[in-house]
């Protein structure tokens, strides 16, 4: 037999500590405020602590919340390194993390700099790399933990209509990243999978020059919608908690079922 609240307790953060990045704006953001709900202290992590990271956090804070920003760069691994050593002054510990820094924008292959690719490559996959690797070594002190990755289903599918090469081949990359470090950490009882939305009304995908765009990305979802930023918080909870205890080097697409096409 299994407790009444066997299943609440599953889902449950309380008492946890989150890091997230991306946490300004977007999928981060919401995910922030999410396990802030489920109970969890949020350590906000974006590129500059002003604008989407200070409202993420007093949000959480004035709804009885713990959370605090630090703004830093995930392709520089001694910012991610500070956040670090800060989390374990505040809160102690830290037993999740969710990756959710990214950038997406497109271009034909054959008209492509360097730069441009070089930057995507940057943040998506090597500023990831860089989290997991300053994440895990603090869960290590604390006998492990559970780490998301915000892949894509980019990563898994070329997209119809757009020419983004570079973005498909981090997203790609984060995927087998996280399987690989799910294979190597598990010994650690570090967990390690991925969520990868398919097309989502974050804010650079509702911009009005979008809307034509977007009428196309809902024509090709087989739910004949985007997805609201608010649906990838559950995707977290589950694969943060211990109701995703035995899940890990796993990818979650969360698409409507586009993938399915």
């Amino acid at each position: 037999m299994i407790p009444i609240d066997f299943a609440s307790r599953l889902f449950s953060l309380k008492d946890r500590v989150a890091f997230v990045t991306g946490a300004g704006s977007g999928i981060g953001q919401m995910i922030a405020l999410g396990m802030a709900t489920a109970g969890a202290k949020v350590v906000c992590f974006d590129l500059r602590d002003d604008g989407g990271l200070t409202d993420t956090v007093k949000f959480i804070n004035e709804n009885g919340g713990h959370a605090f920003s630090v703004a830093g760069d995930v392709r520089n691994a001694s910012d991610l390194k500070k956040a670090m050593h800060r989390t374990e002054s505040e809160f102690g510990r830290l037993d999740l993390a969710v990756n959710a820094a990214g950038i997406a924008n497109a271009n034909p292959a054959l008209e492509m700099e360097l730069e441009q690719w070089q930057k995507v490559i940057d943040i998506n996959l090597t500023g990831i790399w860089h989290s997991c690797k300053a994440e895990a070594e603090l869960m290590l002190k604390n006998n492990g933990g559970s780490i998301i990755n915000i892949a894509s289903m980019s990563g898994s599918i070329v997209n119809r209509g757009l020419d983004q090469a570079h973005y498909n081949c981090s997203k790609a990359a984060v995927i087998n990243l996280t399987k690989s470090l799910a294979v190597e950490w598990s010994k650690n009882n570090i967990r390690v999978n991925s969520i990868s939305p398919g097309y989502t009304a974050t804010p650079m995908n509702t911009r009005p020059e979008m809307v034509h765009q977007t009428k196309e990305f809902e024509s090709q979802t087989p739910m004949k919608r985007m997805a609201d930023v608010k649906e990838m918080v559950g995707p977290a909870i589950f694969l943060a908690s211990d109701a995703a205890s035995f899940c890990t080097g796993h990818d979650l697409i969360v698409d409507g079922g586009f993938v399915c096409w």
